[in-house]
């Protein structure tokens, strides 16, 4: 009986582990489909919870001064009110050495637009201490690339953070957050303010003066951060909106507004590809025509729609000829509305090529002369090579950041990626748009903050976003006389991205180290000077022969 007892007890020690689960475990059974998505789920790469911070160290000479500076690429844990992590934002921040917590010096945060877009675009062409070099527009030649210190570089006027949106580049949701919790308008801006709000506590940034410098979409958003941050009890010094877009409500089909927006633009590119018969010395004289003439007989000419007389039809169509080189004929059969694939691909139609969409200086040919629009962007596909391998081989070799998670080029390239639109307006008690205009939030906070300075920088030939919806953007802020002189507009004979023009990069450093000073003694003032009247006035380009 005992040798039976205990063959019982070895018997249901060995059990097989199936049949122990149908006796004590009501947990069902995996199958392989099951276990092979858990164990993938386990190798996958994810952002950190706890935050990271690898630093580095470097050094530039601006202006015959060294500045030795610590560089950190890490992360910033956004978390909900009630503390729980939503998200892990990518950012790379470089401060002058001896910047201490408490500090007084400025500093800025940077982000590109998109929306979707990381901000290696700023990053490695703009203001950073290193810098990719760029050149005349054209194609930029295969690796090796030429990156190294920058003497443009922004340090010598403010430490300087460069964020990446969530869900692009490093920076992604945690747990349970999904991507349409940071995938609109409204979600997107407030995880911006949180993540400056996390770096300004974290280092001791609270007392800094603050600025915000956005590029395209980024104008947008730094609209609605700027009146949010406000909102939260972080008033700003300033705001930078380079080549900017801050109501997309004009961008819907039907609408005129964006032909007169465009029309600038279009004498700008013809002006510097030699297709106009009465060419001026400059293209601000050529860029002023256009806009009188937009405001004026072409916005009458629009607002008739089909009721327009055959008279007033070719009169128009023929000064809108003089301004932008195309016929007189394609005019007239395009109605006077020009979408802008349709420009790129007829101003140099019988040259068999395009121009550019982010820089109309760039040429490119298409495998049909004879198409409707370009076959892709020549403006971009000629840089983003060079940008994309010199930011992954500088984070990794360079700043030490090290991650087996890859570095999305964008958010739209994930799954989940779909974006809201809508934008809780602070005009006039609220509202939802469905369409932002987020140059209402601006002014809000303008209104708000009597010292917030705000700079505009555009590049005469940017088609993705033209400077004259800028202008009239901006121009209805509905701003009183003391807050209009907060506004200053520079102009520059570039593209997009208007730092890939070595000439306007060394123009734009020292209209933002004069624009930095002006804003700083705002501060310190009680009555904010007037900006001088040159910043506001166009700058007279250069162009070149086709």
């Amino acid at each position: 009986m005992r040798f039976g007892y205990a063959a019982l007890l070895l018997a249901a020690a060995t059990m097989p582990a199936q049949a122990q689960d149908k006796a004590g475990d009501k947990r069902p059974a995996r199958n392989n489909a099951e276990v092979q998505k858990e164990e993938a789920d386990a190798a996958t790469a994810n952002a950190p919870v706890e935050e990271r911070a690898e630093t580095s160290k470097g050094a530039v000479t601006v202006a015959g001064k060294r500045l030795p500076y610590t560089a950190t690429a890490g992360t910033l844990t956004i978390r909900d009110i009630e503390g729980k992590p939503t998200a892990s934002m990518f950012y790379t921040a470089y401060t002058l050495d001896g910047t201490k917590p408490g500090t007084k010096r400025p500093i800025t945060y940077f982000y590109n637009g998109g929306p979707g877009s990381p901000t290696f675009w700023l990053h490695m062409g703009s203001f950073a201490p290193m810098r990719l070099q760029t050149g005349s527009p054209e194609f930029i030649r295969p690796a090796p690339y030429d990156f190294g210190p920058n003497p443009y570089t922004l340090l010598d006027k403010t430490d300087m953070v460069f964020l990446d949106a969530i869900g692009a580049g490093y920076s992604r949701p945690l747990g349970d957050s999904k991507p349409s919790d940071f995938y609109g308008t409204d979600e997107d801006a407030d995880a911006f303010a949180k993540a400056i709000i996390r770096y300004s506590t974290k280092f001791g940034r609270w007392n800094s003066p603050k600025f915000l410098f956005g590029e395209s979409y980024g104008t947008l958003r730094s609209g609605a951060l700027a009146y949010q941050l406000q909102d939260r009890g972080m008033a700003l010094n300033g705001v930078v909106l380079l080549s900017s877009i801050m109501n997309y409500g004009y961008r819907q089909p039907g609408l005129d507004q964006v032909y007169l927006n465009y029309l600038p633009s279009y004498a700008a590119t013809a002006w510097y590809h030699n297709r106009l018969p009465n060419r001026p010395a400059d293209v601000a004289t050529v860029v002023q025509q256009a806009r009188e003439f937009a405001v004026g007989p072409y916005m009458s000419a629009l607002a008739k729609g089909q009721n327009i007389s055959a008279e007033e039809r070719d009169t128009v169509a023929r000064r809108m000829s003089e301004l932008t080189g195309l016929s007189p004929d394609f005019l007239i059969r395009s109605n006077l509305r020009v979408d802008l694939a349709r420009f790129q691909k007829e101003l140099l139609r019988g040259t068999r090529q395009t121009v550019g969409r982010f820089d109309s200086r760039y040429v490119g040919v298409d495998s049909d002369a004879a198409g409707e629009r370009p076959e892709s962007d020549v403006s971009s596909d000629a840089i983003s090579g060079a940008f994309i391998a010199t930011f992954n081989d500088y984070a990794t070799h360079t700043l030490g950041y090290k991650t087996d998670m890859p570095y999305r080029l964008s958010a739209r390239d994930a799954k989940g990626w779909t974006w809201n639109w809508k934008h809780d307006s602070p005009l006039r008690g609220g509202g939802q748009q469905n369409n932002p205009n987020t140059a209402i939030d601006l002014a809000a906070a303008m209104r708000g903050n009597p010292y917030l300075q705000v700079l505009s920088m555009n590049g005469w030939y940017d088609m993705a976003t033209p400077f004259f919806g800028t202008e009239n953007d901006l121009g209805h802020m509905m701003l009183e006389p003391t807050q209009q002189r907060n506004l200053t507009f520079t102009y520059y004979p570039a593209g997009h991205m208007t730092y890939l023009n070595p000439e306007a990069l060394v123009t734009m450093k020292r209209d933002l180290s004069a624009w930095y000073d002006r804003a700083l003694s705002v501060a310190r003032s009680d009555t904010p000077p007037v900006p001088p009247s040159t910043s506001a006035a166009p700058a007279a380009g250069q162009g070149g022969p086709n």
